[in-house]
């Protein structure tokens, strides 16, 4: 079907694109809920796109969760969704040290529990998760004791990063055969509220400028995360919708891969953003503007129920 950029979702629209579409991928945190509350309508979108024998997948930046923390919030907040159908950096993360960089060695993260536990379910060692205060002078920075085992720097978000943490990174990238892997590079997470607190990109950008090297980002909107979940279920780009509520994440992606893209209402980016970015006329702007556009998910909820 033939689409003009920034459309509104609604009414025989949604049941023209469905039929169009085999999988949909939904990002989580203000799409499909914000914090701990679902979105009104998005279980039922969701369980109903099942019930039309849609594949649906969800898609995320955050490192924080393991598929099976992910797929328990899912269940607990009325979505039917398995482990499987998860796809988030902390897995992406492992998966791609695993069998794409092929990592013989130990990891050095700077990270949470999450992505501690994905990397020893694909057997991967790792060291520097936890705390890691400052003790001694400047010549004790420069020679804080390295692992000899560690091949690769991994950066995700990490409430304990630290100035001992970056001395670190900085030894063991000093060597241009570590390699350095980031996570993502989303600056805040948005709170309920609109506040936000600094997100893992900002630790991702400490990281790159003191070892002088570009961190490779497994998140959206890199082509990766896609990759990733492409190769293990067979999923076709073209007959694909991605859904989310970030321009430059979620949609992006979706242009990077050739996906449909539909952007949700109820997260970071708005509706003028991406108007703006339509009317400037600019090929490089315009990989940022949706297929389409909902006020919320839970406005496809009559069309499915139809």
């Amino acid at each position: 079907m033939a689409v003009s950029r920034c459309q509104r979702l609604s009414g025989a629209l949604v049941q023209e694109l469905l039929a169009t579409v085999d999988t949909v991928l939904f990002d989580c945190d203000g799409v499909i809920w914000r914090g701990d509350q679902a979105i009104p309508g998005a279980p039922e979108v969701i369980n109903a796109l099942k019930s039309h024998d849609k594949r649906v997948f969800f898609v995320t930046n955050n490192s924080t969760k393991t598929r099976a923390m992910y797929a328990e919030k899912l269940g607990r907040l009325g979505f039917q969704a398995s482990e499987e159908e998860v796809f988030g950096t902390a897995y992406c993360s492992a998966v791609y040290l695993k069998r794409t960089a092929k990592l013989d060695g130990k990891v050095y993260l700077i990270g949470g529990n999450a992505l501690s536990q994905e990397l020893q379910r694909v057997g991967i060692q790792h060291v520097g998760s936890g705390p890691d205060p400052v003790t001694g002078s400047q010549n004790d920075w420069a020679n804080v004791p390295l692992d000899p085992d560690v091949k690769a720097v991994l950066v995700g978000f990490d409430e304990h990063f630290s100035y001992m943490k970056l001395a670190r990174a900085l030894r063991y990238l000093d060597d241009p055969r570590c390699l350095f892997i980031g996570t993502n590079t989303d600056t805040r997470l948005p709170l309920e509220g609109g506040r936000a607190v600094p997100g893992t990109g900002c630790l991702v950008r400490a990281v790159e400028t003191v070892a002088h090297r570009k961190a490779q980002i497994i998140g959206k909107p890199n082509h990766f995360m896609f990759d990733c979940l492409a190769s293990e279920y067979g999923i076709q780009p073209s007959r694909t919708l991605m859904v989310g509520d970030r321009l430059d994440t979620d949609i992006l992606l979706g242009s990077n891969c050739g996906l449909k893209t539909l952007l949700t209402l109820t997260g970071v980016s708005q509706l003028e953003e991406a108007l703006e970015h339509l009317e400037s006329g600019s090929e490089a702007r315009l990989c940022l503007v949706p297929d389409y556009y909902v006020d919320t998910i839970g406005d496809l909820l009559p069309a499915l129920q139809g």
